[in-house]
């Protein structure tokens, strides 16, 4: 009786989790001391974590909560943010690494960019800065990386398009409508404003259960469902010139069936949490397609998001075989201080990135491999 109690008592503890931290503590409350809708100096802000604790202080909370809110309890949300922790690195040493910087260069579809991350596409930027998604076109191609604006942007298609530096890439989302005229006429809009691919987002044939959202009259609060299959798709790549990427995959399997169908590429997402909570994160769907058909990220480009706030995170994606990792809910954050904070916000995940693949003895971000990451879960919980 007395080994079962011990037992029960140890396996609780293993339950107790520490309390989630949307941000870490890296002194930020004691340095900047703000009050509430008092706006942090970007210059001293060090990390992606940062913007979301500068932003929350100072957005309206209506605002705040709809980048920020998840689907029902948010558990999906948090094991975003912290499963990367679970796998650990394994430092290689004694490795030439100063050249790590001339390797950040990537190409996605091939189109060349000046690093293997891109913004994910994230709706509504208006309820961060009144000038709409204008900040995140213009840091994207000050700072030469992909853009991927949200078909419920702020600005009209259009209007991207008028902010865009000549021959700047971008990649247009997509939702599909049920009337595939409707579609039609999106496919043909992203077309003549210049966007080089379609990315059509497949994880939300239903809305999703965003209880903070409805809460603060930001989410959905009805039921509507949206026809999306794989035939679908085969009469949608009729509708348009443009490749049409898939965004939400989180199998193995639906992964396999796109190289099957000749997908040019898919991107793993969990659509931030939002959609339903429980689904894992597209880390751990990385691991799996790794696992079990590693062969995927040679037939296919593979893109990934999903809490993603270090330099250390895209290292983690990429030796799985990612070829490009989006960030989303951060270079939102640093819109409130328009194309000044999301030019630093990626300047800072570029330095990450580097010095992070550098000490983890990355000599060349394009040959990584998964050795340098332990891929079964340690017993640390983030």
């Amino acid at each position: 009786m007395l080994s079962l109690v011990l037992s029960l008592s140890l396996l609780g503890g293993a339950f107790a989790a520490r309390p989630f931290l949307n941000e870490p503590d890296t002194g930020f409350d004691e340095f900047f001391n703000l009050a509430d809708g008092e706006l942090a100096s970007l210059d001293d802000l060090v990390g992606l974590p940062d913007f979301d604790a500068a932003a929350r202080r100072y957005m309206p909370i209506r605002n705040y909560t709809y980048y920020r809110n998840g689907a029902a309890g948010e558990w999906s949300y948090r094991n975003n943010l912290e499963v990367f922790n679970r796998y650990p690195i394994k430092p290689r040493t004694m490795i030439d690494i100063t050249n790590i910087d001339a390797s950040l260069p990537t190409t996605i579809l091939g189109h060349n960019f000046s690093a293997p991350f891109f913004i994910a596409p994230c709706a509504r930027a208006g309820f961060g800065n009144i000038e709409g998604e204008r900040g995140l076109v213009e840091a994207a191609a000050a700072e030469d990386i992909l853009y991927i604006p949200s078909l419920k942007a702020t600005l009209s298609t259009a209007e991207i398009a008028a902010l865009k530096k000549e021959d700047q890439v971008t990649f247009q989302q997509v939702y599909l409508d049920s009337d595939n005229k409707a579609t039609q006429g999106v496919f043909d809009d992203a077309q003549a404003n210049g966007h080089q691919a379609i990315v059509l987002t497949i994880d939300s044939p239903a809305d999703g259960n965003r209880q903070r959202a409805v809460r603060y009259g930001v989410g959905p609060d009805d039921t509507t469902y949206t026809l999306i299959t794989w035939d679908l798709y085969d009469n949608l790549r009729t509708m348009t010139e443009l490749p049409i990427i898939l965004k939400g995959i989180q199998t193995v399997e639906d992964a396999q069936i796109a190289v099957e169908r000749g997908v040019p590429a898919i991107y793993l997402s969990n659509h931030g949490g939002r959609q339903i909570d429980g689904a894992r994160s597209p880390l751990e769907v990385a691991i799996e397609i790794h696992q079990q058909a590693p062969e995927i990220f040679s037939q296919i480009e593979v893109y990934a998001d999903g809490g993603v706030r270090y330099g250390a995170d895209i290292v983690k994606l990429l030796a799985l075989g990612v070829k490009a990792v989006g960030v989303g809910r951060p270079f939102m954050y640093a819109n409130v201080w328009g194309t000044e904070g999301v030019s630093r916000a990626i300047q800072i995940l570029k330095r990450e990135l580097k010095v992070d693949a550098g000490n983890a003895g990355v000599a060349d971000l394009k040959n990584i491999d998964p050795g340098f990451v332990i891929w079964a879960p340690n017993s640390y919980d983030a």
